[in-house]
């Protein structure tokens, strides 16, 4: 039976971001991203709780592993944008594309777990991002780091791809005990950048 919910490009993005940084341990974390579910897009929440689990006790690989896998979903979430749509955001001038880019975000977490859904306040060159129901916020216990890396990296590599320089911070994280996810984003001018190599 098909479990509705889980988005492909956030199982895709983990399995590639596990792939890099662990590639002696793929093998395990494909007990639950299997093949058959990636493509088939059939990964329900219990395995991608397991996966996120188990990451969570793999020591910094977890923050470079989601931190990795949400600038693929970035990625390919823009190389599956129609060529128009695209270079529609490229042309439009720097206050429009802001604004663009952030529904794109705000999209990118709603098709990465139908549950979830960002709230966007911008003001003065600073969006604040209310994230609500991060699937990667889920645990039983608070633990010592936020856990909300794989959105601020998707937001900061999503506002680069096309010129708009960002910075995103967690500022509240309910995995920390919170009460919730919050972001901070602060954008550039749509001058070009570079993109920053991950550890």
């Amino acid at each position: 039976m098909r479990e509705v919910g889980i988005g492909r490009v956030l199982v895709a993005s983990l399995h590639q971001g596990i792939a890099d940084i662990l590639p002696t341990r793929l093998g395990f974390y494909e007990n639950w991203l299997n093949a058959e579910g990636l493509r088939e897009g059939t990964i329900g929440l219990a395995p991608l709780y397991a996966v996120l689990s188990f990451l969570r006790q793999e020591g910094d690989a977890y923050r470079i592993i989601t931190t990795r896998a949400g600038e693929y979903a970035a990625e390919w979430t823009v190389q599956s944008m129609h060529s128009t749509h695209r270079a529609i955001i490229k042309a439009a001038p720097v206050w429009l594309r802001r604004w663009m880019l952030l529904r794109l975000a705000s999209r990118l977490v709603r098709n990465s777990y139908k549950g979830s859904r960002a709230i966007l306040h911008v003001r003065r060159g600073t969006a604040s991002i209310d994230l609500r129901a991060s699937v990667f916020c889920q645990v039983r216990e608070p633990v010592p780091l936020p856990l909300c890396g794989f959105y601020a990296a998707a937001f900061t590599r999503l506002l680069g791809l096309f010129d708009i320089g960002a910075r995103t911070d967690v500022v509240a994280c309910r995995g920390t005990g919170e009460p919730k996810c919050v972001l901070k984003v602060a954008l550039g001018n749509g001058q070009p950048v570079e993109r920053a190599e991950a550890p």
